[in-house]
């Protein structure tokens, strides 16, 4: 019997593994950062700290930090597209019920669940298009992903700021859980079974051998690092930049503020930039170059001024896809074995600095004032900048 060929572009095969995939990435960050343009209607709801609602954010992202980790281990015994099939429409149900629960803890314990289920499409998603699209094929599926991820984030939080608006912030979770859960159904019945993957015995000895290599090694240790201060300086700003613009001297309507998270537009120019950079330019210097622009994108956020404000904003936004691109490609280039052990590390720390970071500056923001805010950030990214100038050239790994 001959063996059935890879999906190639053009096929009807292919076209239904990019919309689905695109539609994963929508579903999944549509959902994980929801609650980010509401929390000051949380905070005035539950009359609660800046810090205390920021924990409905931080839950959906420890949440996927947990459930990578799991997963990382877990993943290769089960169908890829029942998983998937399983993460969406479960997380979605969650979103949809988390529209009728009546306090704060309860609602920030159903984040953290969120994020566990909706991490098993991160977790195999990129293994399946390796999997099951052709050599060819395989960078124009990644970035439909991509793609699905970045405008799911970034129309996740204008819907849910639009619809909080005209219908309260409970009623924008419900349209949101309802329009993930159609997606999810959608991909269930469009997106096609593997052909070149069978479930299997994960090898438990190997997985935890591979991850002590890499949580070992500085060079490995200081990526991990870099991506949790960044991440979590980036979620930070993005969490709390809505409480800034309420307020005076800004004051803007939230149908104003839904627009600024047009932003994440940028997000895909750093990352289209850096990887047409990175065939001509040092991998590690354009990191270095990105977290300074990042810097610089911070420093601007401290200005009363609205342009000056949005420009900043804009610039921190590409800046940082454009160093979180780069130190992800490293991560993988690095490990010439175990990258899953290798990308499931880097994604862990992501997470918990989205998760650690995002939620402490809150606090520090209620406490003190927006500069400090921003000061404090501008540390965590000074820090990521001289993480990155110790770091040495790459060598290929061939211990793990």
């Amino acid at each position: 019997m001959n063996r059935p060929d890879k999906a190639n572009q053009g096929s009807q095969r292919f076209r239904s593994i990019k919309l689905c995939i695109f539609f994963s990435g929508l579903s999944v960050f549509a959902q994980l950062y929801l609650f980010q343009p509401l929390l000051p209607m949380a905070a005035d709801h539950f009359q609660v700290s800046v810090g205390d609602t920021s924990l409905l954010v931080s839950s959906s992202t420890i949440g996927m930090a947990l459930g990578l980790l799991f997963f990382a281990f877990k993943a290769d015994s089960y169908s890829r597209k029942s998983l998937m099939v399983f993460s969406l429409v479960s997380s979605a149900l969650l979103t949809i019920i988390s529209t009728w629960i009546p306090s704060l803890s309860l609602l920030v314990g159903i984040g953290v669940m969120k994020g566990f289920v909706v991490s098993g499409v991160s977790a195999v998603a990129l293994a399946y298009l390796t999997e099951e699209v052709s050599a060819l094929a395989v960078p124009a599926a990644i970035s439909m992903y991509l793609s699905g991820n970045t405008i799911g984030g970034m129309s996740g939080r204008i819907l849910a700021t639009l619809m909080a608006g005209e219908f309260g912030w409970r009623n924008a979770i419900l349209i949101i859980g309802i329009e993930s859960l159609l997606l999810g159904i959608i991909f269930w019945k469009m997106f096609p079974e593997s052909r070149f993957f069978n479930p299997q015995k994960t090898d438990y000895h190997q997985k935890i051998k591979q991850m002590k290599f890499f949580l070992t090694n500085p060079y490995m240790l200081r990526l991990y690092f870099i991506a949790a201060l960044l991440m979590g300086s980036f979620v930070s700003v993005y969490n709390y930049l809505t409480f800034r613009l309420e307020s005076p001297p800004f004051s803007l309507s939230h149908f104003i503020i839904a627009f600024i998270f047009l932003m994440y537009i940028f997000g895909v120019f750093g990352t289209m930039i850096v990887g047409r950079l990175a065939k001509r330019f040092s991998k590690n210097n354009i990191l270095k170059i990105s977290i300074l622009l990042m810097l610089a994108g911070a420093l601007f956020l401290l200005s009363e001024n609205t342009y000056i404000l949005i420009f900043g904003l804009g610039l921190f936004t590409l800046a940082f896809f454009a160093a979180h691109t780069m130190a992800s490609q490293m991560t993988a280039l690095y490990a010439r074995r175990g990258k899953s052990s290798a990308t499931s590390i880097y994604w862990l720390f992501y997470y918990f600095g989205s998760s650690i970071l995002g939620s402490g500056t809150g606090y520090l923001l209620h406490a003190y004032s927006w500069n400090v805010f921003i000061a404090v950030l501008c540390i965590a990214v000074i820090m990521g900048l001289l993480l990155a100038t110790a770091q040495t050239p790459a060598k290929e790994m061939t211990k793990a």
